[in-house]
């Protein structure tokens, strides 16, 4: 969607959904442990109740309380192509950060990487303890991102042809194309309107 009038001056980018029970208190929590209410809870029709908020630090993000949709199909596999298979915070403080949002929803650390000078990187699921399937990141910010900010990586296959795609659409490369440590192909990018975002690939 186009930015409305009232964030004219924000930059183009996007914006993840967590769900929650009752926007409302969730808004009402996120306040009364540091973060900040950014779009009031409100409706929109025959969706949900949604507010948009940010954590203490100042990344932004959206909360939903979906209505009720019927028979609701099962959730593809998280690496399928066209998913979102990676969900990053650069955080102003790693540490910070993640007991926020462990107290808040109950994500679970599943495991860390040391990063040397750029300190812990630390693996997080929605849930059952450090057993289960990490789908995202937390790491303290690094210098040359200006500020808090949540990266999301949209599944592709193979890497350098998607690569290939963002130059001839009009984007641009900022990073990678890179392996990981578990073996996934990364590459971030600038889209056309301004947008950061970044692709994963289990192939080159």
């Amino acid at each position: 969607m186009a930015c409305p009038d009232d964030c004219r001056d924000a930059p183009p980018g996007w914006l993840g959904y967590v769900s929650v029970p009752d926007a409302d208190a969730a808004a009402a929590r996120i306040e009364a442990a540091g973060g900040r209410i950014l779009r009031a809870p409100a409706d929109i029709p025959d969706v949900g109740r949604f507010a948009v908020v940010a954590d203490p630090g100042g990344a932004a993000f959206m909360i939903m309380t979906p209505q009720p949709q019927g028979e609701v199909p099962p959730p593809l596999p998280r690496m399928h192509p066209g998913n979102v298979g990676w969900h990053e915070l650069h955080a102003e403080d790693g540490e910070t950060a993640f007991a926020f949002y462990r107290d808040l929803f109950g994500w679970r650390e599943v495991s860390t990487m040391d990063m040397g000078c750029y300190g812990t990187y630390r693996l997080w699921g929605l849930g059952g303890g450090s057993d289960g399937e990490a789908i995202g990141g937390m790491m303290t910010r690094m210098p040359q991102t200006p500020q808090p900010v949540w990266n999301y990586y949209f599944v592709v296959q193979g890497i350098d042809a998607a690569a290939e795609r963002i130059r001839a659409a009009g984007g641009r490369i900022t990073n990678g194309p890179m392996a990981v440590p578990d073996g996934s192909w990364i590459v971030s990018g600038i889209d056309p309107q301004g947008a950061h975002f970044s692709l994963v690939s289990e192939t080159k």
